[in-house]
C-alpha cells in the first residue's frame, strides 16, 4: 500500500487524472458526505470497467479496490508497467480464482480499512450486463461490520455510455457521480449481514434511479432476468 500511497497523487493530478477529466467531465453530487478522516467503505453500482477509474477520479481521498491478481504477475516489461499502473491507481492485487476468494477479499479490504482508508467495491459484484441495478452480496455488509467503518452509497452514471460492452477504451463523454448519506453499521449484529446488505442498495436504487432486479447479477454468457421478473427495491 506504501508505493500506491506515492504514485497515487502522481496519477490522479498530473499523469492520469487530467485527461480523464476533460474525457469524462464528471459531474459530482455530494462529494462532502465522504467522512473527511477515518475508515469508510465506497459502495457503488456497476455499469463499466471505467468505473473503477472515474471513483478514484472524483473522491476527495485516496481510494483502494481490488484488482485481478493477472493484472500485477504479467511477465516482460509490458507487465511491469502494467502492474504499477494499476498499484498507482488505488488497486490491489487479489486471487479471486479459488475457492478462499470471498474470504481474501474481506481481509484485503479489512487492511485498508483498520489503517484508516478508503475501500471501494461493487456490491453487485460484476457489472450490470444491462444496466438495471441487481442485489448485493454481502460482502459489504460483513466488511463493515468487521471494521465498523461507514458505508457511503455512490450512483455511477453515464459510464456504460462511455464504454459499452465489448468496448476496450472508453470514449469521451459526460458522467455523473451521486453520492449518498453513511450509513453506519451500528445497531446491526452479526447475523443482519443481509439486512444492512439491503439497505445499502436501497440507497444506492434511490440515488441512481436504475430498475431494481431482486436477483444476483448473472455472469457472462447467463441470460439476465426479464422485466417481468423484477421488482423496485423495498
Amino acid at each position: 500500500m506504501d508505493s500506491a500511497t506515492l504514485i497515487y497523487p502522481l496519477m490522479k493530478h498530473v499523469v492520469l487524472g487530467p485527461a480523464l477529466r476533460v474525457a469524462f467531465r464528471p459531474r459530482v453530487e455530494g462529494r462532502e458526505r465522504v467522512p473527511a478522516s477515518g475508515p469508510v467503505i465506497l459502495a457503488a453500482n456497476h455499469l463499466a470497467f471505467c468505473d473503477s477509474f472515474v471513483l478514484p477520479l472524483v473522491m476527495p481521498r485516496q481510494v483502494f479496490f481490488l484488482g485481478k491478481h493477472e493484472y500485477f504477475t504479467r511477465p516482460g516489461a509490458a507487465g511491469r508497467a502494467m502492474a504499477a499502473f494499476f498499484r498507482g491507481v488505488g488497486a490491489i492485487a487479489v486471487d479471486r480464482s479459488g475457492g478462499a476468494a470471498a474470504q481474501a477479499a474481506l481481509d484485503a479490504g479489512a487492511r485498508v480499512l483498520d489503517a484508516g482508508g478508503v475501500f471501494a467495491l461493487h456490491p453487485e459484484g460484476t457489472r450490470s450486463p444491462d444496466g438495471r441495478l441487481y442485489r448485493g452480496h454481502t460482502g459489504v455488509a460483513r466488511l463493515a461490520l468487521r471494521t465498523g467503518a461507514p458505508i457511503v452509497p455512490v450512483a455511477l452514471a453515464g459510464t456504460d455510455r462511455v464504454q459499452p460492452p465489448g468496448r476496450a477504451v472508453p470514449r469521451p463523454g459526460r458522467v455523473g457521480v451521486r453520492i449518498g448519506r453513511p450509513l453506519s453499521p451500528a445497531g446491526y449484529g452479526p447475523d443482519d449481514a443481509r439486512e444492512l446488505t439491503d439497505a445499502v442498495m436501497r440507497a444506492i436504487h434511490a440515488l441512481s434511479g436504475q430498475e431494481y432486479v431482486d436477483a444476483y447479477a448473472p455472469r457472462r454468457g447467463t441470460r439476465p432476468p426479464k422485466s417481468g421478473e423484477t421488482r423496485r427495491a423495498a
